[in-house]
Formats: C-alpha cells, sequence, structure tokens
C-alpha cells in the first residue's frame, strides 16, 4: 500500500533526467517503452545555458550533445521525462501489479515494534480514518521526512543551499527559443535569479527563485507578483497564467542509518543533495530496487531478517560518496565556473559497489562480486531484463544448467553472447534480482556450491528480531 497525501501528480516538473541506471531497472519491469514515450517532447533538448534573460543572448555552460545511450555497457538509455509523467506510469504499473495506492491520504502515526507496524492513515478531504497493519513500513515522505524526525535520525554532512519556489505558468515562449536547453540559469536586474525548466506540454514552464522563508512565504508569491517575475526572466511583457506555487529546499545531508527496526529510509527522507547530475530521484529508484527484493525474500520466508541489514550497508555509502561531488557541481554550475570533471557520467550512474572496498568507483566491465552485472545482449535480451523477481545464473555449459536446475536457479546459457569471454571469462556468474553479482566460479560446475551461494546471498533464514 502506497499512502500518498497529495491529492493527484503533482503538476510541478520535477525528476526530469532518468540516467541509463534508473532506465535498466524500468526496462526488466516492462515500462521503460511507456517512459521514454513520455519523455518524448524533450527530446530536443540539450546543455546548460546562463542568461541575463531568455530574450537576450545565452552563454553555454556546457554545449556538449551528450549521447544518451551507451550500447557498450548498457541497455538502459538517459531519457528526460518530468515526474508529471513518469509518475502515473509507475502508479499503473504498480495497481497492475496488485498494490494499492491512496491519493489525499496522509500517515498521521505509527507504532512499530518486534511484531510489525501499525499506521493511522486519514483522508485529507473527508478526515476519516483507518489504522494498517503491517510487516514494513518504507519511509518515502522526503527531505523534511516526519517519519525519519519520529525516529529521531540525524543526517551527516546536513546543511542547506537556499530555499526556492517553483512557479508553474503557460506562456508561449516559441519566439524565444533558437534551440531548446535542459535547463536555463538567469540573473538579471530587474529582479529574476534562477532557473528556467520546460515540461512536456510545451505551454507550461517553470520558473524557480530563491528565497529567505524568514521574511516571506509562498503565499507572498501571488499571481501577480509571479507574473512579473516570469516577465523579467523572459525579457519581454508577454501574456503569463499562474497554475501553482510550491516552494523546497536546496539541501544536502545522508541519514545516519537507513534502517530502524521495522522501518526504512529511500530517497529524500534517506539522503538529498541539489539537483546537479540529476540523482535524486534516481537514486531514490535505485534504493527501492536494492530494498524491494530482499524484502520479498524475507516476506516469502526465503530469508532472515538480517538481509534487510545489507540495505543500509550497500546503498548508504553509495550516498556518503556522492553528496560531496554533486555539491561541488551544484556550486559550480550556480556561480557559472567549468563544473569539475570528478563526477563521471558513467561512473555516478552504473558505478555503485557493495561490499568491500570503495562504494562508488570507475564503470568496469569485468565480472565482480558486489557489482553490478556487465551488460551482456542475449539475443534481444539484455542481461539485467532478466533480473526481476529472482537469482541468474549466466553460464557456458550444459552442466552448469543442469546444476542450476538442481539449485532451484534459473540459467542462462551465455557462452556465443558477445562479450561473454571478455566480461565474464568462463564458468558461471549469480546475479542477483537487483542485477548484481552475488557469487561467480570459473571451477568445475557444482549444484552443491550454487546451492551455497544462494543461501549466502540470503542469509540465514531466521524470525525477525
Amino acid at each position: 500500500m502506497l499512502v500518498d497525501r497529495h491529492p493527484g501528480v503533482s503538476i510541478h516538473g520535477k525528476a526530469r533526467g532518468i540516467n541509463q541506471r534508473t532506465m535498466e531497472i524500468y526496462r526488466a519491469y516492462g515500462i521503460a517503452d511507456a517512459v521514454e514515450r513520455a519523455g518524448a517532447p524533450f527530446e530536443a533538448e540539450s546543455g546548460v545555458a546562463h542568461c541575463e534573460t531568455l530574450a537576450g543572448e545565452w552563454q553555454w555552460l556546457f554545449d556538449a550533445d551528450v549521447p544518451r545511450a551507451w550500447p557498450d555497457v548498457t541497455a538502459g538509455a538517459f531519457c528526460m521525462a518530468d515526474q508529471n509523467t513518469v509518475e502515473p506510469i509507475l502508479i499503473d504499473a504498480a495497481r497492475s501489479a496488485g498494490a494499492e495506492h491512496l491519493f489525499d491520504t496522509e500517515l498521521v502515526s505509527f507504532d512499530a515494534d518486534a511484531g510489525g507496524v501499525i499506521a493511522t492513515l486519514e483522508n485529507r478531504t473527508t478526515g476519516e480514518r483507518q489504522r494498517v497493519s503491517a510487516e514494513y513500513l518504507i519511509a518515502a515522505d522526503g527531505n523534511r521526512s516526519p517519519i525519519r524526525q519520529k525516529l529521531g535520525i540525524a543526517r551527516t554532512g546536513e546543511r542547506t543551499f537556499q530555499h526556492t519556489v517553483n512557479i508553474v505558468f503557460r506562456a508561449d515562449l516559441s519566439a524565444f527559443l533558437p534551440r531548446r536547453a535542459l535547463f536555463w540559469i538567469i540573473a538579471n536586474p530587474a529582479g529574476f535569479h534562477g532557473g528556467l525548466v520546460s515540461t512536456a506540454d510545451p505551454r507550461r514552464w517553470q520558473a524557480s527563485i530563491a528565497y529567505d522563508p524568514a521574511e516571506e512565504s509562498t503565499e507572498d508569491f501571488t499571481d501577480e507578483r509571479c507574473a512579473r517575475l516570469v516577465r523579467a526572466a523572459v525579457g519581454e511583457d508577454i501574456d503569463v497564467e499562474i497554475e501553482g506555487v510550491a516552494a523546497w529546499e536546496q539541501a544536502v545531508g545522508v541519514a545516519e542509518r537507513y534502517r530502524d527496526g521495522r522501518v526504512f529510509l529511500v530517497g529524500d527522507s534517506a539522503h538529498v543533495w541539489p539537483p546537479a547530475g540529476a540523482l535524486g530521484a534516481n537514486t531514490g529508484v535505485q534504493d527501492a530496487h536494492n530494498l524491494a527484493w530482499k524484502l520479498a525474500a524475507v516476506v516469502k520466508g526465503e530469508a532472515g531478517d538480517a538481509l534487510l541489514d545489507t540495505y543500509d550497508a550497500e546503498r548508504r555509502p553509495v550516498a556518503e560518496a556522492l553528496a560531496p561531488a554533486i555539491v561541488a557541481h551544484q556550486e559550480a554550475r550556480m556561480s557559472g565556473r567549468p563544473e569539475p570533471a570528478a563526477l563521471d557520467d558513467r561512473a555516478q550512474a552504473l558505478g555503485a559497489r557493495y561490499g568491500a572496498g570503495e562504494a562508488l568507483g570507475a564503470l568496469a566491465q569485468e565480472v565482480r562480486v558486489g557489482a553490478r552485472a556487465p551488460h551482456l545482449w542475449l539475443g534481444d535480451v539484455a542481461v539485467h531484463d532478466l533480473c526481476v523477481d529472482g537469482f541468474v545464473l549466466l553460464c557456458d555449459s550444459p552442466e552448469w544448467t543442469d546444476a542450476a536446475s538442481a539449485a532451484g536457479v534459473r540459467a542462462h546459457r551465455a557462452e556465443e553472447a558477445e562479450g561473454w569471454a571478455e566480461r565474464y571469462g568462463s564458468g558461471a556468474a549469480l546475479i542477483r534480482p537487483d542485477g548484481y553479482v552475488a557469487w561467480c566460479s570459473s571451477g568445475p560446475a557444482s549444484a552443491t556450491e550454487l546451492t551455497g551461494a544462494v543461501a549466502r546471498a540470503l542469509g540465514p533464514v531466521r524470525s525477525p528480531v
């Protein structure tokens, strides 16, 4: 059950850049094509422009038409599609799989103990309340996360860069757009200092400006004032219709722990950082993907509760490695300085590593336990398309497929796949449901070894503590 306090999908254009790893996940769940169709209005956008007004001269902070597909390393291609268009796709997919999604419903309280979670929910329109009993609670309640605060979980490296107001408006800006950027950074003497981005609707736009919550609130941003700000950003007296105003914090901080008994933090409740690199929603999806298969294994009785501790152990170090790099990029971007080269696109999207050693590293294409499985095409299917509801064994002999059958693991012969020998060597590799390598062997096929590898990946089966 997903509880959403909002009355519906937000009109604010957020989470616009969907990276290759997230699209890889969406492919496995059969929704990548729908997401790509939702991103069609953004296909012509590239680069980041800096200007005094949209009608004036632009300077490009970066103007490269960066390739969105990396066919040598992943079947997922970067996609521009905002939350407003992607959320309905995710909601429909979840509901089709049996999930219940409740809009206009708020979690007002919860109690969690060794026996489970009791949550009190309230319909924000009718005031009607209900109590829900669950085994686990996932806090995906944003930067301020009331759930995290109730649990007393602090954040390391926490600071706020600025408070921002988003203004969603309708206007015809086609006369001022010789080409379309990913976004525009605009600063001028007329009083506009902020950014501008498009949405999937060609006449709907979003302007963002900094404000001081100690001196004003969103109520001070009347339609008249917002229209003036938009005209200042454009540099012309155009017709403007204001559709919505919302405030948010541009901040950084990583939760000290991602698990508190029966409760788990994901996305912005676990970590928050500025928008440079488009890693907010992407890492949120990847957090949830790491946690979901583990919850499924525990709920099905295939693994013990200790498996869930690995969620914090694997995902929190990745956030701690990303945070300072993203901050450095955002500060450079907003100052107009060249962005540092330390945050490699492929490393940030595909380089997360679990276990011993660095949590984020350069993308390697050789099989490695704890790293994402190297990309291969098995006919029309990519390796990561197979990673949905169970472990997968990639192998190069009938003896290994027999061993997999005896161990109850799905097997796929891969020796004829281009790149198999270079990326996987010989033998077999056991891949987790989230596409990460759990074990590999270059020795003779053995159902006993494979069964043991699965057991070690899942941990001992025992009741929750």
